[in-house]
């Protein structure tokens, strides 16, 4: 038997805040309105309580994934949450850099340098934070 709707939604919050940080999701429910609501759940339940819950690949496993296809599609505002996540996910910089030479060979080189060029500033900032 599936899961509830009800059940869906507070495993997509637990997923997204063990990937995202429970202070973005914090973040990001102080910020909904009424107007984005109905996305914010849509993206809690279906992305995060659907995809990103299942155990037939890792959490790295499906970072990669979602670097490659967030920088293959040209989603660049998203690329650097996603970055900034491979903290918890354990997908690695050279695990980065192995998804977008995929997406330069398979999606194109200016896809892939603008992924680069914003993953090299995003993991300088997590490194300047840690210092």
């Amino acid at each position: 038997m599936g899961k509830t709707v009800v059940d869906r939604y507070k495993q997509g919050r637990a997923t997204r805040s063990r990937v995202l940080g429970e202070a973005h999701v914090a973040r990001s429910e102080a910020e909904k309105t009424a107007f984005d609501e109905p996305f914010i759940n849509l993206i809690t339940e279906a992305a995060w309580g659907h995809v990103w819950s299942r155990n037939t690949i890792s959490l790295r496993e499906r970072s990669m994934l979602t670097i490659a296809l967030l920088a293959g599609l040209g989603n660049d505002h998203e690329l650097a949450m996603h970055i900034r996540a491979t903290a918890q996910t354990g997908a690695s910089e050279a695990d980065v850099m192995e998804a977008l030479l995929h997406v330069a060979i398979y999606a194109g080189v200016p896809r892939a340098n603008q992924a680069i060029k914003i993953a090299r500033e995003t993991f300088a900032e997590m490194a300047k934070a840690k210092a």
